[in-house]
């Protein structure tokens, strides 16, 4: 594992780096935290993500699993209601989809139904998003499939930084928590304070602005950075983190002091996580707003294959000015890029 130590003490290392070293920080620290998962021992996970923990830690801790990901998901969380720190790989999160049960009847309800006697505090790490090609089946980000479930946290991180700091917090925390890694960003390099701390269900406002608030997480963060420059507009840019709980305090903070709101996701229009934060923006502070609240998102179908496609899918930075420059001179809520095109009204 190649670093960059800087001047200031934190490391210059890739996002994948940083999922790998909060993980053997929190080994080093806490005997209790093991690992499963496909290729996570021997071939030190498929991304790269647990290099080095088999060498350290041993096959007890870091443990490769059959493909049965409702197996070794389940016995995840026996092991954590037995007083473990499970953490568990899911290689793509489309292949949640037949462990669910387990995370989300079993985990997340565990503590409610014990009546407070029992807790699960498990991790489910699992890659997810668009833009490497892998196709419909293997580049979704499926957020809505655990967001609404009561007792399960949810998290996304944007850059290394806060992917080492919120793993470590997820690890620590009492109950199960699931952790989605924006697939595209493994390879992006940046400065690590191991010493930072990160609170889950805190945002991280990265610009301060007064003309409009943008909220976004993951691999949209970065996009919208360069949408802001492309702009010129003085946004204030949120990256939300945390989706389960999410930052309501330093959101309304935010809108009420620029008066608008816009959401960038990656994600489909129709059940996006944005649709919550639109939700309660709008009722909180309705008679503060200047412009009606929007998300700008991908349409409504299938990840596509092919990277031309794939590309023009996703929110680009050209098109987020092009959003925000145009509610700021009108008012009026702009419209998707696909609407301009006539592929769908």
């Amino acid at each position: 594992m190649t670093e960059q130590v800087l001047e200031s003490g934190t490391k210059e290392i890739r996002f994948r780096q940083a999922i790998a070293t909060a993980l053997a920080d929190e080994m080093r620290a806490d005997k209790s935290v093991m690992i499963f998962g496909e290729d996570v021992a021997v071939a030190e996970g498929p991304f790269k993500t647990s290099e080095g923990l088999l060498q350290e830690f041993g096959p007890l801790r870091v443990r490769d699993t059959p493909i049965s990901e409702m197996a070794f998901t389940g016995a995840a969380v026996g092991a954590a209601i037995m007083g473990m720190r499970p953490v568990v790989e899911i290689m793509f999160m489309e292949f949640l989809g037949v462990a669910l049960d387990q995370l989300v009847t079993e985990a997340a309800k565990m503590r409610y139904l014990s009546n407070g006697m029992l807790s699960v505090p498990m991790v489910v790490r699992a890659s997810c998003g668009s833009g490497l090609g892998f196709g419909s089946q293997h580049s979704q980000t499926l957020e809505n499939w655990v967001s609404a479930t009561p007792g399960l946290k949810v998290i996304t991180p944007s850059d290394a930084q806060s992917a080492y700091s919120l793993l470590r917090a997820a690890i620590q925390d009492p109950d199960p928590v699931m952790f989605l890694e924006t697939r595209v960003l493994y390879a992006d390099r940046g400065p690590v304070d191991t010493s930072l701390k990160m609170e889950i269900g805190k945002a991280r406002v990265l610009r301060t602005g007064k003309d409009i608030t943008l909220v976004s997480m993951g691999q949209m963060v970065k996009v919208c950075h360069e949408a802001i420059k492309i702009s010129g507009i003085d946004a204030e840019l949120i990256d939300l983190a945390t989706i389960v709980p999410w930052d309501r305090q330093t959101v309304l903070e935010s809108v009420k002091k620029t008066g608008r709101l816009v959401v960038v996701e990656e994600a489909p229009l129709s059940g996006g996580w944005g649709s919550e934060i639109l939700a309660a923006t709008t009722s909180k502070l309705f008679s503060s707003l200047k412009a009606a609240p929007f998300r700008i998102t991908t349409p409504d179908v299938p990840v596509p294959y092919s990277g031309t496609l794939e590309a023009r899918y996703i929110p680009t930075a050209q098109d987020i000015a092009r959003q925000l420059t145009e509610s700021l001179k009108n008012g009026l809520t702009p419209k998707q890029w696909w609407e301009i095109e006539g592929l769908s009204s």
